[in-house]
């Protein structure tokens, strides 16, 4: 897998605790939720393109 880009991300304190509060209800850590919000907004827009999943066997 490749490794991930870290960067610091500010968010208002309300909106950080709808997040936390989505993230739990979903089992994701705020980190995952916000990652999993963005890729299935990009999804949306046509802008994220699936990579095909090797066979089963194939390393990736």
């Amino acid at each position: 897998m490749p490794k991930k880009k870290n960067f610091p991300l500010r968010l208002d304190p309300e909106l950080y605790a709808i997040l936390e509060r989505w993230a739990q209800d979903e089992f994701r850590s705020v980190n995952g939720h916000i990652e999993y919000l963005l890729r299935e907004a990009a999804k949306k827009a046509g802008r994220w393109k699936e990579k095909p999943r090797p066979s089963r066997g194939e390393k990736e």
